[in-house]
């Protein structure tokens, strides 16, 4: 048992697994085998009236996959929250009402580590690894065309777009795939399949917490 005060024994804190990649690369799908607490970034889009919304510049729409679309310091701060408290309120991100439709809380349980998963959470890799909060960052990568496929049958499933905007969406992100994961790489994290990332998830889950004082 440690003589410290009880002031200076060092508190266990819970590690993040930032899971990025392009749309439509499985990473709800990941994070959900892992059997980890979640926290989905996509949450933390603009609402669909936010005259901050980047715009895409061939139609006038807006890009929804620039980072500008997305509250990226809100997002760290849900980060910062659970890793230290384990617990945060976050939004709850509605598609068809262009927007947040309320809140909900996400709580660790006591879990030491826990995934924060989107398209935009290598954005967080730097800061969370200056702070001592990241356990891992990954980027699943996957054939531009099998990528491509899966976003669209789960964007018709989910009835997210009209089939032309989807298309015209799906094109313009398998050309740009490739410069997507080297962006995400960039920002320091780790690209791979679906098998390796798995691996590198549950280690993080088995590793001993990260403990500071208290």
């Amino acid at each position: 048992m440690s003589d410290l005060p009880l002031n200076l024994v060092p508190a266990p804190r819970a590690r993040v697994v930032l899971l990025s990649g392009p749309s439509g690369s499985g990473k709800s799908s990941l994070a959900e085998r892992a059997g980890l607490p979640v926290l989905q970034l996509d949450d933390f889009y603009k609402d669909g009236d936010d005259p901050t919304l980047p715009q895409l510049p061939e139609d006038g729409g807006t890009d929804w996959d620039s980072p500008l679309s997305w509250h990226r310091e809100q997002a760290l701060a849900a980060i910062r929250a659970l890793v230290e408290t384990g617990r945060a309120e976050v939004p709850v991100y509605s598609i068809p009402a262009n927007g947040r439709d309320g809140s909900r809380v996400v709580e660790l349980h006591g879990a030491a580590a826990f995934v924060a998963e989107g398209i935009f959470a290598a954005e967080l890799a730097g800061q969370c690894a200056a702070e001592g909060l990241l356990g891992e960052a990954l980027c699943l990568r996957n054939r531009p065309a099998t990528t491509a496929w899966r976003r669209f049958r789960r964007d018709v499933r989910e009835g997210r777009k009209s089939v032309p905007y989807l298309l015209r969406r799906g094109w313009r992100l398998m050309r740009a795939e490739r410069g997507i994961v080297a962006r995400q790489v960039a920002l320091g994290a780790h690209a791979c399949a679906g098998p390796e990332a798995e691996r590198r998830v549950r280690a993080v889950a088995a590793a001993p917490p990260a403990r500071v004082a208290a």
